[in-house]
């Protein structure tokens, strides 16, 4: 059992007191994102015989032993997933992920969307209320929404989405003129009652974006309620603090709310406009989505509870304290690697702790 050091990300719309709190620390600017993993883009750190090495490296040294056989077999010498505590104060960009065939496809193919060949699912537990857009309305729902406005210029816009063609819609927009953006939007604010408009509209004054609330279904989690989102399913979170695991990948297509490079062909042609997000119910403390990447639990231990060996397992707790195998103790905001053959893997203590771990078959 190995205690981890973990990297925090501070995007600009982090949270200056979330993942702070947490610690028992005090920010000094906005903390987005704590990764626990193996990312090469941020893994987590750990010490063995007195050496800190990356976690990453230590999978490296020795796959089979960290990661068990059955885990390299699947998913090739790495961790397959990458758990996050995740605090968003203000909007992220509108995005899709891939499936694993259009990852590979477009990994190979040298696609600069495309960093490496692997899929990106990902679900967000809540642990406090966490809003977020994701999938979209029925294309009659959003005509009406967007038709409400009464502007002219979007009648285009409202004439797609009456007919079902959600993605023309979406392209019409994307491709606005950009000189015309600015007026379009200062427009939009002005017609719409939407405050979630205005606000998006405030970070984002010249991006026909902030008509996504009219577009896309909004959710509103509870804390301990999660949504998966799959590929092709269009989201955007908007505020909250949240458990977040994921695929372990950077594959990501925007579509707006972002300085970033929006590749609108590629974009269009990975967004599936009839999924939607799955609300994933535990069964008993297991959180099972539909991927193969991972599961994620939430344990809440008392007297003991003891899981089976042979999986890489990363635990976080972020209420009160547990203990792990008898010996670490982790406070809130602590975390813990355990390797797939150093066999049973035991929790104990008054607290709550969250364990990532592969799907199991």
């Amino acid at each position: 059992m190995d205690l981890l050091t973990n990297p925090i990300k501070d995007y600009g719309w982090g949270s200056r007191t979330a993942i702070a709190a947490l610690t028992g620390r005090t920010a000094t600017g906005p903390e987005a994102e704590m990764w626990l993993g193996a990312h090469p883009s941020g893994p987590s750190r750990l010490t063995r015989d007195g050496v800190e090495q990356a976690l990453n490296e230590v999978i490296a040294a020795d796959p089979a032993g960290e990661l068990g056989p059955e885990v390299v077999e699947r998913f090739g010498e790495r961790l397959p997933y990458l758990m996050k505590l995740i605090a968003v104060d203000a909007a992220l960009s509108m995005q899709v992920h891939p499936t694993l065939d259009q990852a590979a496809e477009g990994f190979l193919r040298g696609d600069k969307n495309y960093s490496d060949p692997w899929p990106k699912p990902e679900m967000i537990v809540a642990l406090t209320p966490f809003s977020a857009l994701a999938g979209f309305r029925p294309g009659p729902e959003a005509a009406a929404l967007v038709g409400a406005l009464e502007l002219p210029a979007l009648r285009p816009v409202v004439d797609r989405l009456a007919a079902g063609d959600v993605l023309g819609a979406l392209r019409l927009l994307l491709e606005w003129p950009a000189d015309e953006r600015p007026a379009l939007v200062a427009d939009v604010v002005r017609a719409s009652c939407d405050p979630l408009v205005a606000t998006l509209a405030e970070g984002y004054p010249a991006d026909p974006a902030v008509l996504a609330p009219l577009l896309m279904r909004q959710h509103e989690l509870a804390p301990g309620q999660a949504i998966y989102l799959g590929a092709g399913v269009l989201h955007a979170y908007l505020s909250g603090f949240g458990v977040e695991i994921m695929g372990s990948s950077d594959n990501v297509l925007r579509a707006g709310l972002t300085p970033k490079p929006i590749d609108i062909e590629e974009l269009l042609r990975i967004t599936d406009p009839d999924e939607q997000p799955a609300e994933i119910v535990p069964v008993g403390d297991l959180y099972l989505p539909h991927c193969p990447e991972f599961q994620l639990r939430r344990i809440v231990p008392g007297e003991g509870r003891t899981l089976p060996g042979g999986v890489p397992r990363i635990a976080v707790c972020v209420e009160g304290a547990v203990v792990l195998a008898g010996e670490l103790k982790l406070r809130p905001g602590d975390s813990a690697f355990h390797a797939a053959s150093a066999g049973t893997f035991e929790v104990s203590g008054q607290g709550v702790v969250f364990v990532a771990e592969p799907r199991q078959n």
